[in-house]
């Protein structure tokens, strides 16, 4: 008997297949449901767990699971992007690098956003910035309810934006994109870490860690009644995944995102590696960040929290 599962994915190369049915999950059917935003599925699934499977942003997957909600992650990360890169000023800023930004203040779409988590963590790293020096703005509620912020964050009047604050100044940085400004301000803005390019790839030679954003969680009743899903699961994203990889070397699949991988490669080796022991640096990093900076009380064993479906102690767990 086949089982249905509601899904929701963002629309990643690395798993059209699964979207077009080329690749099954055995046993399971796979019921797509698409929302207009992913950060609305993020929340929807730390608060209430409407989808049996759901992409979700790793951070937001710790402070829920942190908080209670009855869900885990698999060792799946959807995408793979430095932080270096991406937190920005205005052109006509005096900010020349993370240190000016003590003092200033930065603008997010909500604080506990991934690409905050993993920038906070890399700049307090490689160059000394003091977040808790930093006056943090955000525009939208944080996916886990009831979230304790820390005391230099504060939520900007309803109805006002972060991309309409930068442009009049009254903010110092922000995040691009989806992560805080949104679109339209490209031309007015630059990165606060110049050098970003050649920065990202020294800091993952001496790390090995390459941060990931979004991981596949299953609700917790899914799995009990269906110990066999976390393995035939992930088998199936790994074939997924491989299809994608292999039309990326051939030219097939030639997008701007398809290309991004390709260049990724060459530094990376795998540039969507699957697992827990593949990724065991990044994720490890990304628990030390949380945990720094207030949002998960303390760091859970890495095997807790992404159980990898291929070790024998987790198949004996789910026999």
């Amino acid at each position: 008997m086949t089982e249905k599962l509601s899904i929701v994915l963002g629309r990643h190369g690395q798993v059209q297949d699964l979207r077009d049915r080329r690749v099954t999950v055995p046993g399971f059917e796979l019921e797509f449901t698409e929302v207009k935003r992913m950060p609305d599925a993020y929340r929807a699934m730390a608060r209430t767990q409407p989808y049996d499977v759901c992409e979700m942003a790793p951070t937001s997957y710790l402070m829920a699971r942190a908080a209670g909600a009855p869900i885990t992650a698999l060792p799946l990360p959807m995408t793979r992007r430095f932080r270096h890169k991406g937190l920005q000023r205005l052109r006509s800023s005096d900010i020349r690098g993370p240190k000016d930004l003590e003092g200033r203040t930065i603008g997010v779409r909500a604080y506990s956003v991934t690409a905050a988590t993993w920038t906070r963590g890399i700049l307090a790293d490689d160059y000394g910035l003091d977040s808790g020096k930093v006056h943090w703005l955000t525009e939208e509620d944080e996916n886990v309810e009831g979230t304790v912020l820390p005391a230099n964050v504060r939520r900007i009047t309803a109805g006002e934006t972060l991309g309409a604050m930068m442009m009049r100044g009254e903010i110092d940085a922000g995040f691009a994109g989806l992560a805080g400004l949104g679109a339209g301000l490209e031309s007015e803005l630059v990165d606060v870490v110049p050098d970003a390019a050649t920065r990202e790839p020294d800091w993952f030679r001496r790390t090995g860690i390459y941060p990931l954003h979004g991981v596949i969680v299953v609700r917790n009743d899914v799995l009990t009644r269906h110990p066999r899903l976390p393995l035939v699961l992930f088998d199936a994203f790994m074939q997924a995944k491989e299809n994608y990889l292999a039309r990326v070397r051939s030219g097939e699949a030639a997008a701007a995102e398809d290309q991004r991988y390709m260049k990724l490669a060459e530094l990376v080796g795998d540039p969507l590696p699957y697992g827990l022991d593949e990724n065991r640096a990044s994720f490890a990093a990304l628990v030390r960040y949380a945990h720094r900076q207030g949002l998960i009380p303390s760091e859970p064993p890495l095997e807790a929290a992404f159980p990898d479906p291929r070790t024998p102690a987790t198949q004996r767990k789910t026999a």
